[in-house]
């Protein structure tokens, strides 16, 4: 991996429906790469997203059998309905909005069939929003976990739900940009939600709104 600057080179986790955070650095970034082989790491976006829902700011926490082992290898759990129950989140929090008519059938379709692994079922809803938004964009993925990698902005654990801040002056500038909201009146902005949000209200005009003029 070359030196880079402007975070021409980003090494990212993996992330179930990833916040407007991970998409910035992803649509700015050069070369995108993928972290395969890291050891699971609980609370994390690996696994969980946040949407705004007619109740307040909701997390959406996918259940998984190995929590111990590498992120390759995590499995899905499906002793609980939580396809039927986020489904039902997203839809209640979203159907109101003016794009979601246009995408839902594209997003029901991750609660309709069950996908074994958590990192393939991320990976093919990242692809999804890269063919909502026209994004074209190649995917480099690990062949080995490494602590530290030079050359490369690490962004494994700066994108996590437990830092509140943006991990920089720049993505806090575009972030923190405001986008009509269904229950923006009843709750007030929410930054930095999942892409989901800021697909169903903004629509193709997402690509604009992440972008750093």
């Amino acid at each position: 991996m070359e030196k880079s600057n402007s975070h021409e080179n980003i090494l990212l986790s993996t992330a179930y429906w990833p916040s407007l955070e991970y998409f910035y650095y992803l649509l700015k970034a050069k070369n995108v790469h993928i972290e395969k082989y890291e050891h699971y790491e609980k609370q994390s976006y690996r696994n969980r997203c946040r949407i705004l829902s007619a109740n307040g700011p909701l997390e959406l926490i996918i259940p998984v059998e190995k929590k111990c082992t590498s992120i390759s290898d995590v499995r899905i759990s499906y002793k609980e309905k939580w396809q039927q129950n986020h489904w039902r989140a997203i839809e209640s929090a979203y159907r109101n909005t003016a794009y979601f008519e246009f995408f839902e059938e594209e997003v029901r379709k991750f609660y309709m069939e069950p996908e074994e692994f958590l990192l393939d079922y991320n990976l093919k809803q990242l692809q999804t929003i890269f063919h909502i938004l026209r994004i074209k964009k190649e995917l480099h993925f690990t062949n080995e976990y490494k602590k530290e990698y030079s050359g490369i902005t690490d962004l494994r654990e700066r994108i996590h739900p437990k830092h509140s801040g943006f991990s920089s002056e720049n993505a806090e500038l575009i972030l923190n940009r405001r986008y009509y909201q269904v229950f923006e009146e009843k709750f007030g902005f929410h930054k930095n939600l999942s892409i989901l949000d800021l697909i169903f209200h903004q629509g193709l005009r997402t690509i604009e709104y992440l972008e750093d003029h």
